[in-house]
């Protein structure tokens, strides 16, 4: 079929004529609605290529951890980061633990420092309640 005949059926059935394969000998084309051919395009692309969408992922500390517990949540955040999810560091205060506000502060700066050429701090560390939370985001 010629290309003029090809467009003259193409409009007849109310479709539009697309080349869907180029490079092939001879090129491809199908008679198609060309919008919704360009959206199917467009989410297949979103789909492939194993793209890594940004996830919320939480790490929940406590006033009073221990050294090795600390370094492992730290270890953790970083595999996170590395990973391009934004973390979330809860830190939460028990009992009278509350009265004593500046072991957490002390331990959100830690945990900072200790992630300080990976990170980007998208929400500063701020008491809401009896928690400290902070959001961080892969530089």
């Amino acid at each position: 079929m010629s290309l003029p005949d090809a467009l003259k059926a193409a409009s007849e059935a109310g479709q539009d004529l697309v080349e869907v394969a180029p490079d092939t000998k001879p090129p491809v084309c199908k008679f198609l609605d060309y919008g919704k051919y360009k959206y199917h395009q467009k989410k297949r692309g979103h789909t492939a290529g194993g793209h890594h969408h940004m996830h919320l992922k939480e790490v929940r500390l406590r006033p009073r951890i221990d050294e090795h517990d600390l370094l492992t949540k730290i270890r953790k955040i970083r595999e996170f980061i590395e990973r391009g999810d934004k973390v979330l560091v809860t830190l939460r205060f028990f009992g009278r633990q509350i009265a004593h506000r500046e072991f957490g502060d002390k331990l959100m700066a830690r945990v900072l420092h200790e992630l300080e050429g990976l990170i980007r701090v998208d929400r500063p560390p701020k008491l809401e309640g009896r928690r400290i939370t902070m959001t961080i985001v892969p530089k």
